[in-house]
């Protein structure tokens, strides 16, 4: 029994186990339904094209796990931003961990996606945003969606700001030979509210680890939300993050995310701006070695006049290891005004690091600024010669011309702390302390 198999068979079986009603059982039929229908993607779709599932479908995951695991504090603290005063929603292997986390419903709720599809009081928010922005015709998508049950809930009422940040940490245990996670993620932001977020997916072991995630996020008007995306995990885990944003008049929301580890990383990352005055923003640094790949796919679809969306995403590649970056800006004819910017710039530190990289614009208004570009090279030699000559070593020389390069993707980071600790972890990844404070 291949692995697409066994998720359809075992889908009757979760069904029986989780507590929602009709209309969600139908939205969960109708997923399963549909992934038997598309499956998994493959090189054969465009969007696939440098990116394949093959090794990832060959194991033998556990869809349930079969018990419930207890960590210490002690044991997973470094993963968790420790040093910022948040809000934090734990899972281990798929299940909540309360000893771990520190929630609420104060104000706002930063909760259990398990609740607010459960919970007769949460059943306007859930009819009126499950479910909506992520497409039908993914079957990654539709996959989640079909075992959708736990993941994070936040919901931010109108003219609320959160008072401190909030961190959905997603820990496995290895207590599996191989496991497959599909958290899902709802984050509704009200008008003139808003809202910081830090996630990130680790693998306490090396056993197998298969990620699909779903997060749809909704931005009302005037709403200001910031997402950070800290990836980082062993070369054993593997994720597919499927990121969908919702944006109405004047909102702003950013989407940053720092790729430096896992075996096969893909980001999916789709905005929609339905109103005007809208400011998208989307910032990544990738920065992997071995047989590391890292995938960027994104989408910028302006609808309405008056907005802008900024792209702006940096790789380095060591060893044998490949990135992608398939980056599309959508320009309706009703959008005229927009202004949209595209860039992807990568280094190669060795001859058999691979970068594919296709930025694209399809613009049906004609009263638009957009542009687009990419660059794949090496350290630039001079500037190398330079350093070398003032004295610094050629190892910390490379680290202070790779630094300088994916820096300015930081600058926009809103968190202190974790402007800090994503530095030491780029510090870490180049093997080389930059000789000043981070």
């Amino acid at each position: 029994m291949d692995l697409k198999e066994k998720l359809i068979s075992s889908y009757f079986a979760f069904e029986e186990q989780v507590d929602t009603d009709s209309e969600i059982h139908d939205i969960r039929s109708e997923a399963i339904k549909n992934f038997e229908t598309v499956g998994f993607p493959s090189r054969k779709d465009e969007e696939w094209k440098y990116t394949s599932l093959k090794s990832l479908l060959k194991e033998d995951y556990s869809l349930f796990p079969k018990k419930e695991d207890t960590l210490d504090y002690k044991d997973v603290k470094q993963y968790l931003a420790n040093d910022i005063d948040s809000y934090n929603i734990v899972f281990i292997d798929g299940i909540y961990s309360s000893y771990l986390s520190q929630t609420t419903h104060d104000k706002f709720d930063a909760c259990l996606m398990s609740s607010a599809l459960s919970k007769p009081k949460y059943k306007a928010i859930i009819d009126n945003y499950f479910n909506k922005i992520a497409p039908k015709g993914s079957g990654l998508n539709n996959l989640n969606t079909a075992f959708s049950k736990e993941g994070a809930f936040i919901n931010i009422p109108k003219n609320i700001a959160a008072d401190k940040p909030i961190q959905i940490i997603n820990l496995s245990t290895g207590n599996e030979s191989a496991l497959m996670l599909q958290p899902r993620n709802l984050v509704i932001v009200g008008e003139n509210s808003q809202v910081q977020i830090i996630e990130r997916h680790q693998s306490l072991n090396d056993n197998p680890v298969f990620t699909n995630s779903v997060t749809e996020i909704f931005a009302e008007k005037r709403a200001i939300v910031d997402y950070y995306k800290i990836q980082n995990d062993r070369k054993t885990a593997s994720l597919i993050d499927n990121t969908f944003v919702e944006q109405h008049q004047e909102s702003l929301c950013s989407v940053h995310t720092f790729s430096f580890g896992g075996k096969l990383v893909r980001n999916n990352l789709e905005f929609y701006q339905k109103g005007e005055r809208i400011d998208s923003t989307m910032k990544g640094v990738t920065i992997i070695e071995g047989k590391q790949h890292v995938d960027h796919n994104t989408l910028v679809h302006h609808i309405e006049p008056n907005c802008e969306s900024h792209q702006d995403y940096k790789g380095i590649f060591d060893e044998k290891s490949t990135g992608v970056f398939n980056g599309k800006v959508y320009v309706e004819k009703e959008a005229q005004k927009t202004n949209a910017f595209q860039s992807n710039n990568n280094i190669l530190l060795t001859d058999q690091a691979t970068c594919n990289s296709k930025p694209q614009l399809e613009i049906f208004a004609d009263d638009v600024a957009c542009s687009h570009g990419c660059t794949i090279g090496q350290l630039d030699k001079d500037a190398l010669f330079y350093l070398k000559s003032r004295g610094i070593p050629a190892k910390e020389a490379k680290a202070l011309l790779m630094y300088a390069f994916a820096n300015d993707v930081l600058e926009s980071v809103k968190i202190p702390e974790l402007k800090k600790r994503v530095n030491k972890m780029i510090a870490e990844k180049l093997s080389v302390n930059l000789g000043f404070d981070l």
